[in-house]
């Protein structure tokens, strides 16, 4: 099948979408109406630059309100498809895309609207043209592919055929069985667009919420499988309406496009997964000034962390408990202090261990992820790296070499006696990032590694709504929440201000026996989110918590969630500098997150901010 996008999927004004959708590697395009009609350049400058761009123009679209008109508008109507096939011999594209009529004067009459199709295929073929007629989910008359395709086939004229938007098929549930009954000859045109499950009107959800293959919960992967089955190797072009996409850059959009669709057509073929398999968190890596390291060392070590080795040549100190490697990055020089420099002390790389890394490397360059190199010292791993959120690193450390790049590069300090909390391994970590971004880093994650998404949430902050979406590997081995926010004033917005832009707010690391580490912590002097007494007493009428169990989570400041599955308990560190902060869970089959639980979280972190240095709470990591 043939990649293809159309215009009104990016952003900007025609000339920048067209450089865009050419860079992002589309050789296929079609020429949304409203794109061509508001740019300055004439229609045949415009076709010479799709050809200079090595663009080939499959379709323009779309021609409206044209099958069943009553006979006063009937010859305007006409006229105007003669003006429009003008068009697309100047843009050089012999396909022209009728969408269902949705005007309130448009006639029923199945016999007229067969007629109307007859007299444009004639007039289309008179000028080697063709026409492929879409039924719209909102169409007056015709809102259902096997009501166009009936009408296709009455019409019966060789340049009359069918188009399909997946959108307008799924979106409805029409049954993609359906497909099977189209004839591959009549089918001209294919359009492809995911969504989120929403309750709302087919016109609403169409023209705000359609995203890229991958993005959303539509069957597409069924959908276009259907279509291979019946022949179909024509063009599988992306129609996109989104009010992220409509204020996020045309050249992001534009390479987000070509990856769901590789990704897309990947899922068809009967072969292993070429996504990369992420066999854990092997790393998180802060930067931080010298300062700032210290103050970050005093809350590691409040936390029952120990600094346990240190780099041969750089000033960079590995941290341990259980199975967690913290990695703080305090090097005058290199890419950590550049990170440090714009966010402050953060976390600004994610080591994961992979089986391949090269083969990592390949499927991103195949995505277009721009990878990341500098300088190594001598007897130094070089480990490959990609761009992340936020300008940050994702390293690929191959699971084979993993021990002897620690025992290199890295010497043993001094044992220091001090007290493990218990925590055992990383369970997961947030990025939180600007809302027109969250899709696009959604893919990215993907399309690249083998992890599967959980729907999306909304979740109530005190001041506004906050959408959060998890990824994660099979064997949960990799676990990452995405949260995003359109309010300008939640707890994710105010992170972006602090932290100077997208990146890790959380890390959540895993313990046993959350009531031993908490009570651990506490004497370590670790700073946990203090928890009002009414979450409590809801709690025990929830879920039917022992009296005693409840005083003792809420002397320790432990929430609480289960499901079916399971249950979760889990607290939370005051955050540091504003920028992030730390959360400990327990697990018992529980799957989820606690998404019951942040809007609590939320507002006690609220409050928290609020709370005047030196009053209630010590201003210590504030």
């Amino acid at each position: 099948m043939l990649n293809c996008i159309a215009t009104i999927s990016v952003n900007g004004p025609l000339r920048t979408k067209l450089r865009a959708i050419a860079d992002a590697g589309f050789e296929h395009v079609e020429i949304f109406e409203s794109d061509l009609l508001a740019s300055p350049e004439s229609v045949p400058v415009i076709g010479a630059m799709m050809r200079d761009l090595g663009l080939t123009c499959v379709a323009f679209q779309p021609f409206r309100d044209f099958e069943g008109m009553p006979a006063a508008e009937r010859g305007r109507v006409f006229d105007r498809a003669e003006r429009k096939f003008d068009v697309l011999q100047e843009l050089g594209t012999d396909l022209m895309l009728v969408s269902s009529n949705v005007s309130p004067g448009s006639l029923a009459d199945r016999g007229r609207i067969v007629d109307d199709f007859r007299e444009l295929g004639d007039r289309a073929a008179a000028r080697g043209l063709r026409v492929a007629f879409e039924a719209l989910a909102w169409g007056r008359h015709v809102r259902d592919h096997r009501d166009a395709w009936d009408i296709v086939r009455q019409v019966d004229h060789a340049s009359v055929g069918l188009a399909l938007d997946a959108f307008s098929s799924l979106a409805p549930g029409i049954p993609i069985e359906s497909l099977a009954d189209i004839r591959r000859d009549k089918l001209f045109h294919v359009q492809i667009a995911d969504a989120p499950r929403l309750a709302m009107d087919p016109l609403s959800w169409s023209r705000h919420f359609r995203c890229m293959p991958g993005q959303g919960d539509l069957p597409l992967v069924d959908y276009v499988r259907a279509l291979h089955r019946t022949g179909y190797d024509g063009v599988l072009s992306l129609e996109i309406f989104n009010d992220r996409f409509r204020a996020g850059s045309a050249a992001d959009v534009a390479i987000d496009g070509m990856r769901s669709l590789v990704y897309l057509l990947e899922q068809l073929e009967a072969r292993a997964d070429s996504r990369t398999a992420c066999k854990g968190i092997e790393f998180i890596e802060f930067c931080a000034s010298e300062e700032e390291a210290g103050q970050l060392g005093q809350m590691l070590r409040m936390l029952g962390f120990a600094a346990t080795h240190r780099h041969i040549r750089k000033k960079v100190t590995r941290w341990r408990q259980g199975d967690i490697n913290l990695v703080v990055n305090c090097e005058p020089d290199g890419f950590a202090r550049t990170f440090d420099t714009v966010h402050g002390a953060s976390v600004c790389a994610i080591g994961l261990r992979v089986a391949d890394p090269d083969a990592a490397l390949l499927r991103a360059s195949q995505l277009q992820v721009p990878s990341f190199s500098q300088p190594v010292g001598p007897g130094e791993y070089e480990i490959p790296a990609l761009r992340g959120v936020g300008g940050s690193l994702l390293y690929f450390m191959k699971e084979s070499e993993t021990p002897s790049i620690w025992r290199t590069e890295f010497e043993a300090l001094p044992a220091v006696a001090c007290i493990d909390a218990g925590l055992e391994r990383i369970d997961h970590f947030s990025q939180s990032m600007q809302f027109e971004e969250m899709l696009s880093w959604l893919l990215y994650y993907v399309t690249l590694f083998e992890v599967e998404k959980s729907p999306a949430i909304e979740i109530a902050d005190p001041v506004g709504l906050v959408q959060s979406q998890a990824v994660q590997s099979k064997d949960r081995g990799v676990r990452i929440l995405l949260n995003s926010s359109a309010s300008g004033q939640t707890l994710v917005d105010r992170f972006l201000h602090s932290y100077g832009g997208a990146g890790v707010q959380h890390v959540s690391f895993a313990t046993r026996d959350i009531f031993s580490t908490a009570t651990k912590l506490r004497a370590l002097g670790t700073e946990t989110l203090p928890i009002p007494e009414n979450y409590y007493y809801d709690l025990g009428a929830r879920f039917g918590l022992d009296d005693a169990v409840l005083s003792r989570m809420a002397d320790l400041n432990i929430l609480y969630d289960e499901d079916e599955k399971g249950t979760y308990h889990h607290l939370y560190t005051r955050a540091f500098a504003k920028r992030f902060f730390f959360e400990v869970v327990q697990r018992h089959g529980y799957d989820g997150y606690g998404a019951r639980d942040t809007a609590i979280r939320l507002a006690a972190q609220s409050r928290f901010r609020n709370l005047a240095p030196g009053k209630d709470l010590p201003p210590l990591h504030s």
